[in-house]
């Protein structure tokens, strides 16, 4: 099984919008994933975060039982800080809804974020 999160704005789920900036979503929207099909759907809220505050929400998904996350952007620091934790971080900068992103995920297609995705944080 998969738990997928993606930071989502408002109260999240999978018709709701993501989020531009990982760490101050409003909350995560977790998937689980397992053969292929959507089990279940939650929604987990975010700590706030502090300057210097990467590792909050790595740290919130990991004891969540996150092992996959979908992100626009994100930077360096908390990307190293999600592999060290074993969370796969996907790419996919385009779409603002969650559901297609989601369906995209399930069916194999998102890449993994790439070191020259990075942003500098605060985007």
């Amino acid at each position: 099984m998969v738990r997928l999160a993606i930071p989502s704005e408002g109260q999240g789920g999978l018709d709701g919008m993501r989020a531009g900036h990982f760490g101050h979503c409003d909350v995560f929207t977790c998937i689980d994933v397992e053969d292929g099909q959507i089990k279940q759907v939650s929604i987990l809220a975010n700590k706030e975060h502090v300057q210097g505050g990467c590792m909050v929400p790595v740290n919130l998904l990991a004891e969540a039982g996150v092992n996959a996350l979908v992100v626009g952007g994100i930077g360096m620091r908390p990307l190293m800080g999600f592999k060290q934790v074993g969370i796969e971080v996907y790419h996919d900068g385009v779409r603002p809804e969650i559901r297609p992103v989601v369906e995209d995920f399930v069916a194999g297609k998102l890449q993994h974020i790439s070191n020259d995705q990075v942003c500098g944080g605060g985007h």
